[in-house]
């Protein structure tokens, strides 16, 4: 071995000792916890980070009215979260041990052996016009620790390394990927380009119904634009391009852009974006910018679609929207009716003594509040053009009211015309747009031509306590059975066959609540004809205790719907109905007369 190794040897040997010596006598952890190594650091007065790296390009941070932004190498908004992580990390760093600066200066190079000349890393936070500065030496030969120092503090220090994970390799881990300022709770208006046409939508401030402003004044689609929203807020830069001032923006397609956003509340402008067109090797990525910054990023393509719809897609596709609780229906057509909600949710039937069926009115009103649109017909209309749309006489009309009787408390007054090949054409009073409905869409429409047809469908209401017999006729043969007691019935003299006790309960039971699937006619003519209704049907009636008879008299059966039409007289009148299929299936085992039984 020759003397030059030797030598080498040498000196590798001193070092291990001298670090050995090192952690021994100064770098020991202390039984008694060591307080913070920044205590007075307090994260929400924070105004300004710095991070220094050696041999790189400072990276700043300052906040401004609650507002983090990048300020060197480059100005740009900045994730709050990621600097915040920083700072609460540094809140927490306790060192493990202290080296004194008698220490130190006991040792040759120590700012190089520890690697503060130059510092690897230097931060500086700035609170409350409170400047700190802290040097990040070299790690400890395990890899697991790293020397610290704070700049006018004396000695150094040694903490754990994990917390470096949170300072960022380059300024673009501190960026702000969002497309869009992400607190837009208070968005009111939208402006966009993406063609020849600008749109302007508005929210408006009591019922929060979006609103189209431009081109023309129209409803607008207020779930497409919540839907857009949400995408945009999710949407994120999968690249920064260049934040090159002076860079070419009509090379990106930015100059004019494909598609320019603005939001807005108030008088205020939030944030906007300019999209333009996709790089040449991803065409499912665009080029975009952030207004008021340099930065050219790409992003997603497909989040940012419903934004490139035409003026027709951003308008309302339903014939009405429900602005408050409907009060009033007043209908037009082949008779006249209204209807008037009585209290919370039970309706009249304006000049009729019968209560109104809340759900048929209920259905009736979602049926109306949900119907679409099959085209924008005509956006520009006069007088004379309503004869050519069958809008002059109109086939129907329905007015929606929120207050009772009170003509300003209009909530839609919808006019139908005429059909034409699939659709019908359909327009608001209050607008003077003409609508198109697919005619099978209309054709879903409860069928309300009359007042009757929202009749209560509850025909009656009395328990099986309440009933002293059931009387059948059928076929010119008639069957009593007499209720004896609970779950107790026998034949009345002269009856015969055989019975089901707790069965015939269970069904008297159900004919107590009897309610009509729905009503086919009132004061009917010609019942044979027309419903099958003949004296050698089934008739059932229920003698009540009070001396009240229920009677019910059967017509033609429906198979296919497994029920059968039926006729009951309420207040004089001879009102006929489908009879509730799952009831009709009781009557079929429990309630007829066997043609075999004399």
């Amino acid at each position: 071995m020759n003397s030059k190794t030797t030598g080498i040897w040498f000196a590798i040997a001193a070092a291990l000792f001298a670090l050995i010596y090192i952690f021994e006598h100064f770098l020991r952890p202390s039984a008694a916890e060591s307080p913070g190594l920044l205590p007075e650091l307090r994260p929400p007065a924070v105004t300004s980070v710095q991070v220094i790296p050696s041999g790189s390009l400072e990276i700043r941070a300052d906040r401004t009215n609650g507002v983090w932004l990048l300020t060197k190498p480059f100005a740009y908004p900045a994730q709050p979260a990621a600097i915040e992580a920083l700072l609460d990390a540094l809140q927490k760093l306790t060192p493990a041990t202290r080296i004194s600066a008698a220490e130190l200066r006991s040792h040759h190079d120590t700012d190089v052996e520890f690697g503060f000349e130059p510092p690897r890393i230097s931060l500086v936070i700035e609170a409350g016009g409170q400047r700190r500065q802290l040097l990040v030496g070299n790690k400890t030969p395990p890899g697991d620790q790293v020397f610290l120092r704070v700049v006018g503090v004396d000695g150094a220090f040694v903490a754990d390394a994990d917390w470096l994970r949170f300072i960022p390799p380059s300024a673009n881990d501190w960026r702000d990927t969002a497309l869009v300022n992400a607190n837009n709770g208070g968005l009111d208006w939208i402006v966009l380009t993406n063609g020849v046409k600008a749109i302007e939508l508005r929210r408006d401030a009591t019922n929060h119904f979006w609103r189209m402003i431009r081109p023309f004044p129209a409803r607008a689609d207020a779930g497409r634009i919540t839907d857009a929203l949400q995408h945009l807020q999710i949407t994120r830069v999968t690249q920064f391009i260049t934040d090159d001032p002076k860079a070419d923006w009509a090379a990106f397609g930015l100059q004019p852009a494909d598609l320019d956003l603005w939001l807005g509340h108030g008088t205020n402008f939030i944030s906007a974006i300019h999209v333009g067109k996709s790089p040449t090797n991803d065409p499912t990525q665009v080029f975009a910018r952030r207004e008021r910054w340099n930065a050219i990023v790409t992003t997603a393509k497909e989040p940012l679609s419903p934004w490139r719809g035409s003026v027709n897609d951003f308008r309302d596709p339903h014939l009405l929207e429900l602005t408050a609780p409907v009060a009033e229906i007043e209908m037009h057509g082949q008779t006249d009716f209204t209807l008037q909600r009585q209290g919370s949710n039970n309706w009249q039937v304006v000049g009729e003594k019968f209560p109104g069926d809340a759900e048929n009115v209920q259905e009736f009103i979602k049926f109306l509040a949900g119907l679409r649109l099959a085209e924008f017909v005509k956006d520009v209309v006069t007088v004379p053009d309503l004869p050519a749309y069958g809008l002059s006489t109109p086939s129907r009309r329905i007015i929606l009211r929120s207050v009772a009787g009170d003509t300003n408390a209009v909530i839609a007054d919808i006019i139908f015309g005429a059909t034409q090949t699939n659709e019908v054409f359909v327009k608001r009073a209050d607008e003077d747009f003409i609508y198109g409905v697919a005619t099978a869409d209309l054709s879903r429409m409860p069928d309300f031509e009359s007042d009757w047809e929202f009749r209560d469908r509850q025909i009656w209401n009395f328990s099986e306590n309440d009933v002293s017999q059931i009387m059948l006729h059928q076929n010119g043969k008639t069957r009593v059975m007499i209720r004896t007691g609970p779950n107790q019935w026998s034949l009345a003299p002269g009856s015969q066959g055989i019975i089901n006790p707790p069965a015939i309960e269970e069904t008297a039971h159900r004919f107590g609540g009897l309610t009509a699937t729905y009503w086919l006619g009132r004061n009917i003519t010609e019942p044979e004809k027309n419903y099958g209704l003949n004296t050698n049907n089934l008739q059932i009636t229920f003698e009540l205790k009070s001396g009240e008879k229920r009677t019910v008299d059967f017509g033609m059966e429906a198979p296919q719907a497994h029920t059968a039409l039926a006729a009951v007289t309420l207040d004089g009148e001879h009102w006929a109905f489908v009879f509730p299929p799952v009831l009709y299936q009781f009557v079929l085992s429990y309630l007829t007369i066997p043609a075999n039984v004399p």
